[in-house]
């Protein structure tokens, strides 16, 4: 930085070709630089900085219950996606991430748009220790129930790591027949990472099977809603009744 640019277009590059590190030392440099030009890009980068911080302490506070149980060498979030749709299969994904990873933006799966969660998606698959998916498909809910075929998923899920954890964080419930140590959280997948992580993974993977179905059958219009019960979904299970991933014990309001 001792030789400045003298262009704005060189020095937004200089941006452009640094990272959240490089901003503060670019900005310094450009202190005593007046250009209204200059000033917008500084303003701009110095946001991106207090957003970048803001993020940090977001993810901070979302790891309250893994630092709580900080002895615990595998911590897995344990979270489910599918429990209210009217077709296809419940989902319930499990993670076990290192201690102080940053995954930025990890939150909720619902808060998040569908292409910050395939990428997100992506990111735990790459940085966690472990991690399974498990699933329950329509016709297992329509025998024993979604609640019943919810746990099932969690403990295939479980089963499926590969390891056994130390300690559980479920989002909202306790799951039967499991002889490892659990913390429910309400909305845990909000204030947890490692919860946010399980319910990103399987939401992902959820909605890309419904997209097949949507190939399979178009009707119901699966790819937009998931299987959810949208008013053109249910107008179309009334027009063209169920098809084979539709959930019997969920519909019977529309047959």
């Amino acid at each position: 930085m001792e030789n400045k640019p003298k262009s704005i277009k060189e020095i937004k590059e200089l941006f452009e070709n640094s990272d959240i590190y490089g901003y503060r030392k670019i900005i310094e440099s450009l202190n005593d630089d007046d250009r209204t030009g200059v000033i917008n890009l500084k303003n701009k980068y110095l946001s991106k900085i207090e957003k970048y911080n803001n993020e940090l302490l977001r993810l901070k506070k979302m790891r309250e219950y893994e630092n709580k149980y900080n002895d615990c060498e595998f911590i897995c979030g344990i979270d489910e996606v599918g429990r209210g749709p009217l077709a296809g299969p419940v989902v319930t994904g499990a993670v076990i991430l290192p201690k102080n990873v940053d995954i930025l933006y990890l939150n909720d799966s619902k808060k998040l748009s569908k292409k910050r969660r395939e990428e997100l998606s992506e990111e735990i698959k790459e940085k966690a220790l472990y991690y399974s998916t498990a699933l329950v498909d329509e016709k297992v809910i329509d025998e024993i129930n979604i609640l019943q075929s919810t746990y099932k998923a969690m403990r295939m899920a479980i089963e499926n790591l590969g390891i056994k954890p130390d300690l559980l964080l479920v989002d909202a419930v306790t799951i039967p027949d499991v002889d490892i140590k659990q913390v429910p959280i309400i909305k845990g997948d909000a204030k947890s990472v490692s919860i946010a992580a399980a319910s990103i993974i399987a939401k992902v993977e959820r909605d890309r099977m419904m997209e097949e179905y949507d190939k399979v059958y178009p009707e119901y219009q699966f790819a937009s809603n998931m299987g959810y019960g949208s008013k053109a979904h249910i107008e179309a299970i009334k027009k063209y009744g169920p098809c084979e991933i539709h959930r019997r014990t969920f519909i019977k309001n529309f047959i």
